[in-house]
């Protein structure tokens, strides 16, 4: 029973993982198009998306002891 339980957990963690590249790569295309565009408002928001992504992935990976 704990192989299957590992094994939950092993595939939630890589949900979440796979879930912050798609938040962090939606980010930095909105920092692109927001700079080809001259769109002050993209740009930022592209940032602050960028910025709390790698945020919240130091921060998670300094929890879990790694």
């Amino acid at each position: 029973m704990t192989g299957n339980k590992e094994r939950q957990e092993i595939s939630v963690v890589g949900r979440l993982l796979s879930l912050e590249a798609l938040v962090f790569v939606m980010g930095v295309a909105s920092l692109v198009y927001g700079l080809a565009t001259g769109t002050h408002w993209k740009t930022v928001l592209g940032v602050i998306v960028v910025l709390a992504v790698i945020l919240i992935f130091r921060f998670c990976r300094r929890c879990r002891g790694e």
